[in-house]
């Protein structure tokens, strides 16, 4: 008997692997495929285990690159489906104001070009400049060549020198800074095509502005207003994308942990060496 339970013992160390709730025969044959089947259980529980786990980095990698991807990697379709969904629909509605933003630009430029005149107003702030600023002389500020042609450089040094609320230097036309401009600063109100001024009151700053002043800002503000809109889309898909890689990431801890637990894997990681160590329910009948 003392020779039995010594091999039964021996045979425990050698496999050191969980054997759980089974009785020996007395045979050591059929003890011996008994304890070598419950082995066979154990590892292919830890095989099935890192075939079905799941890499946090992996999840996040791919719904970094495309929302909704680490979330079908780890198996939660509705998840994705909605990551995907909120990507498709920041992006069509980046596209869509984008455009629209881009066709109102249009639209009001060549509102711009059509009833605002850069040399009406060079004219005006010539023949006004000395009321406006009287230590200035338009005489020393030659706007106009021979051939009518505005000097825009000279247009700038009398805006300069006139000062108050001459507060800026006009862009060259076609800068993006021109089409602000015109329709934002008061200085810039005597270029539009509705201008008029009673001669004995002249036009100064704080009086009212034309109504294509107006229509024009408003409509540079709608441009402005659909840019914005595109510019939120492009936010949301960038946040679309940090949330589903860090749900992912989460997630398939997650479902790693939950796998684990359901293969009742009993081990201790001792280095990069797993050891199994076996729980062995004996019933001896004498």
């Amino acid at each position: 008997m003392k020779k039995y339970l010594l091999i039964l013992f021996l045979l425990g160390i050698t496999f050191s692997q969980e054997v759980n709730h089974f009785n020996l025969s007395g045979n050591l044959a059929i003890d011996s495929k008994l304890v070598f089947a419950e082995q066979q259980d154990e590892l292919n529980q830890e095989a099935v285990y890192e075939q079905n786990k799941k890499s946090p980095f992996l999840s996040a990698l791919m719904s970094l690159a495309l929302p909704g991807s680490g979330q079908f990697y780890n198996r939660d379709y509705w998840k994705a489906a909605i990551f995907l969904a909120v990507e498709a629909a920041a992006i069509t509605f980046g596209v869509i104001y984008d455009g629209k933003g881009d066709d109102q630009t249009i639209f009001y430029e060549n509102y711009a070009d059509q009833y605002w005149s850069v040399d009406q107003y060079a004219r005006w702030t010539y023949d006004n400049a000395s009321r406006i600023n009287p230590l200035v002389d338009p005489t020393q500020f030659n706007l106009f060549d021979p051939q009518g042609n505005l000097n825009w450089s000279e247009l700038n040094r009398l805006e300069s020198a006139i000062g108050k609320w001459y507060s800026h230097r006009l862009p060259r036309q076609g800068d993006q800074q021109y089409y602000e401009m015109i329709g934002k600063y008061q200085q810039f109100n005597a270029g539009w095509s509705d201008f008029t001024e009673d001669p004995n009151n002249p036009y100064t700053y704080g009086d009212p502005l034309t109504e294509r002043f107006h229509y024009y800002s408003e409509q540079r503000g709608l441009a402005n207003d659909y840019y914005n809109i595109a510019k939120w889309a492009v936010i949301g898909i960038v946040t679309n994308h940090i949330l589903s890689a860090v749900e992912a990431a989460f997630a398939s801890g997650t479902y790693n942990r939950r796998l684990e637990s359901q293969l009742n894997i009993k081990k201790e990681q001792i280095g990069f060496h797993t050891e199994y160590y076996p729980e062995l329910s004996i019933r001896f009948n004498f």
